[in-house]
This record gives structure tokens, sequence and C-alpha cells, in this order.
């Protein structure tokens, strides 16, 4: 299974090239450090290297939820640095934006493809203390190269649906192997650590999650403050993350609403779909501004229907800024996105049906009446309105979010301690 395993990576990769190359038409950090991601560092072998820590975070999500880990391992570990990588530009972006202020203590690089002999030239070249992969990371060579270098392996913040399950035993004895090679287990939720354990992990923990211990930016709400300047006397309605096929449904469903009662604020999940989103709205006849020509010469107009949040890196402006948030990716089966950040700056949520990537966490903020769930778009619509018409209904909502994100603190202190007696 491994030999086929990874000839199929073999076979594929001029075709996989060849897709990177085409996504960097709209995304051009798809074309940058692309021998990174064969296993070739030039650019890294100028200096000498200090003792490495390697955290793995694939992309936006995930970087983000390694912020409050990433800080603490600094803190603890001051002779040391943190080797990020990352699968996706968009993460890379983002990971730079976040870490920008610790300097040189903090590299990046993209994460090798999984083949034996690219894994076998990362681990040798970077040499890491340690590897802690976020969330669902699990590559079978990688595992394995990390074990035969003598790199003890950490899933931190790990979770695992009853689909991803199912599709993960689909490969049998290849990912089984990978799960068991892992030397601990940092998971969000019981349901989480029984699945991993059905999956195969061993030394498996209940820690929480870590997106709970991250900290807004002082800068970003600011930044969302100032905005919400701009924006009038209207509610604000955020439609955060959202993904493909949601903005068609949120926008017909805004016609028959009537968009003038609240402003709507639109962030596509994916960057390279901000001007297709665009044209979907002007198409439908209403009144858009982005945010990327917001400024103070060009505020936002009353007229304006709906702001196009054409941005990366500034979710938590947006949430500041907004009155209530939608978050996205739920309204098809798609399995929902993290609604963690707007809880922590206490805005009312709504969600669709479809969160099963985060389902204990979303049931839960339903169970607190920290977050309401819609079943489709013209609910989620009709609630916002009815919630904005509700004041009282609104503070409570708010007082709620906050309290259930303040009660599920403290995963990244329990991660550190399994941490700390692993890195050698």
């Amino acid at each position: 299974m491994r030999l086929l395993y990874s000839a199929l990576w073999w076979i594929g990769l001029p075709f996989v090239l060849l897709r990177l190359w085409r996504r960097g038409r709209k995304e051009p950090g798809y074309r940058q450090h692309i021998g990174e991601r064969l296993g070739f560092y030039r650019q890294f072998s100028q200096r000498a290297l200090p003792p490495l820590l390697w955290v793995h975070a694939v992309s936006v999500g995930e970087t983000r939820a390694a912020q409050p880990l990433i800080d603490a391992l600094l803190a603890a570990y001051p002779e040391h640095t943190i080797l990020l990588t990352h699968m996706t530009a968009t993460g890379r972006a983002t990971g730079q934006q976040l870490f920008a202020h610790h300097g040189e203590r903090v590299v990046q690089s993209f994460f090798p493809y999984d083949t034996a002999w690219m894994c076998a030239r990362f681990l040798r070249h970077f040499k890491p203390k340690i590897s802690i992969l976020m969330e669902t990371e699990v590559w079978p060579n990688m595992v394995r190269q990390c074990r035969r270098h003598g790199v003890p392996v950490v899933l931190a913040n790990a979770r695992l649906s009853e689909r991803s399950l199912r599709r993960g035993q689909r490969f049998g004895s290849i990912l089984l192997e990978a799960a068991a090679a892992i030397d601990c287990v940092a998971a969000q939720s019981e349901a989480d650590a029984a699945r991993l354990r059905l999956f195969g992990a061993r030394n498996v923990h209940v820690t929480g999650s870590i997106k709970f211990d991250v900290e807004a930016p002082a800068a970003m709400i600011a930044m969302g403050r100032q905005w919400r300047t701009f924006f009038g006397e209207r509610p604000v309605l955020l439609c955060a993350s959202t993904r493909e096929g949601e903005e068609q449904l949120i926008l017909d469903a805004l016609a028959q609403v009537g968009p003038r009662a609240f402003l709507t604020v639109i962030v596509p999940r994916h960057p390279q779909r901000f001007d297709e989103v665009a044209e979907w709205v002007m198409a439908r006849g209403f009144s858009l501004q982005r945010r990327s020509a917001l400024n103070d010469a060009n505020r936002l107009h009353g007229s304006t229907d709906v702001l196009l949040g054409d941005s990366m890196g500034e979710m938590f402006a947006y949430y500041a800024a907004c009155d209530l948030a939608f978050i996205g990716g739920s309204l098809l089966p798609l399995g929902g996105q993290n609604l963690i950040e707007a809880c922590l700056l206490a805005k009312p949520v709504l969600i669709g049906s479809h969160t099963f990537n985060f389902q204990l966490i979303s049931d839960e903020a339903v169970k607190a009446d920290a977050a309401l769930r819609v079943n489709d778009a013209a609910t989620m619509l009709n609630t916002a309105r009815s919630l904005f018409d509700n004041r009282s209904r609104m503070a409570t909502l708010s007082e709620n979010a906050l309290r259930f994100a303040q009660q599920h603190q403290g995963a990244t202190r329990r991660t550190m301690a399994l941490v700390s007696g692993l890195i050698n």
C-alpha cells in the first residue's frame, strides 16, 4: 500500500505542479517557493539555522489557530525558532502577517509533497526538535520519516469528523500506520478523541480547542471600529467565510427580504473568488462597494446594499465592525467554518445546518444560546432582520457568546504540558 501511495505521488506530480501553476494565475503565491514543495531549500542555506520547533498549519484557519501555541512556544523556549509550514499560499500570507512582529524567530516554508525522498530532505535540512501538526494533517510518508529521523510527532488541536473517519478508513493500513506512529494527540473533544482512537491513534488526550485562546489583535479591533463609523446608522450583518454557491443563495434571498433594512457585508472564504462574487452582486442590481476601496476619503455610501470584504487577514476587524455574524460553509454541505472568533468578540452568531467539521462546538454554542441555527438563506436573513428589531434579544445573545468563548479557554496551556515532555 505504501509503495502504491508513493508511486501515485510521483506519477501525479507533473499534474500537481500544473495545477499549482494554474492556481497561480489568480493567486501569485502559488508560483512562489515551488522548490520548497519539492524538498529544495537553497534560500535557507545562506545562514546557520538555530534549533527549530516545527509547526505545520495547512491553511488560513489552522494558521490562526496555531497563534496561541506558537506564542507559548516562543516564550517557553527562547533559544529556539519556530519553523512554520503551510500547504496554501493564503496560509503562508496569513502566517507572515500574524508573526511578522517576531522577526527571525519565526521562519516559513511550504510543506513538501508527501514522498519519502522529499520528506527526508526536509528533515535532514531543518533538523526540527519536534513536529507539531495542526488539526487533521496526517501525511503517511512524513510521519514515517519523522519516526526514522527521531523527530517526535504531535497532532495538536486535533479533530476528526465521522465523515473524515469513514473516508480515512477506506485507505486502510497506510493511514492507520501513520496515526499509530504519532507520539501524542491533543484532541479538541471527547468525541474527536474517540474517533481518533478508532483511526489508530494512541496516547490521545482531550485538551480542548486552542482557537478559544486566540486574542483579537488590538489593531484589528481599532480598524473594525473605524469601519463602523463609515457604515452609518444601519445594522450590519456579516456573512463570514462564505463558500462556493452560498453567496448566490444569500443574494437571491436578499432580493426578497429587501437590502436596505441593514448593510450586508460578504467576505468570501477564498480570495480567488472576490471578483466573481462582485459580479454576482452587481448582476442582481445591488449597489456594491469593496473593502479594498474603503478609506477616510471614500466612505461607505448610504445607498450601498452590499460591502464585499475583498481583503485577507482582517476577519477580526470584520467581526468588530458587525452587529451579527453568519458563519459560512454551513448553508450547503461544506462542513461549516469556525464560529469562535465571532464569540470572542461577543457577536451573536447564525449558522446553517451543515456544520459537520465543527459539529461539537456548533452544537454547544447553540445549546448555550450563543448561536442560532437557520435552515436556509431566506431564514437567515429574516432572522437577522428580526434580531435587529429586538435589542434585548441581541444583548442576551451577545453576552452568551462571550461567556461561551471564555468558558472554553485553556487548551494552549494543556497542550503545552504535553508538548514540553517531547522536546529534546
